[in-house]
């Protein structure tokens, strides 16, 4: 199943290593064939708030992206990004293509004993 790394970045600071990041990131996305999706600017917030900018990479599923991550190239250069930029990353599993909301509220209904509001979706 299609897994994704998710970063929300905040108090992003202009340095010359975020520019040898973005120059040699996709090198180490390409053996796991790791693919950019959306890479900032802000978005168009229409409800909320959201400071900062996120950047979401698709990969074949959760392990290839744990490998991503863990794979000695991205080390590498991970401090790039992590010594100028504070931010969050997940890896996250997607949804297939058969996926449907109502199943899911189903299980929160029945694991809640039919009490709305207290677990998360």
């Amino acid at each position: 199943m299609t897994a994704y790394g998710f970063a929300h970045l905040r108090k992003r600071r202009h340095h010359p290593d975020i520019l040898e990041y973005l120059n040699r990131i996709q090198a180490t996305l390409d053996p796991f064939h790791g693919r950019f999706v959306v890479h900032g600017p802000p978005a168009e917030v229409v409800e909320g708030t959201w400071p900062g900018s996120m950047v979401l990479i698709e990969f074949p599923d959760l392990q290839t992206a744990r490998a991503w991550y863990g794979s000695p190239a991205y080390q590498e250069i991970k401090r790039l990004r992590t010594d100028h930029i504070e931010g969050d990353l997940l890896l996250i599993d997607g949804v297939g293509p058969a996926y449907d909301p109502r199943e899911r509220a189903a299980k929160i209904e029945g694991t809640a004993g039919g009490a709305t509001g207290s677990t998360p979706p």
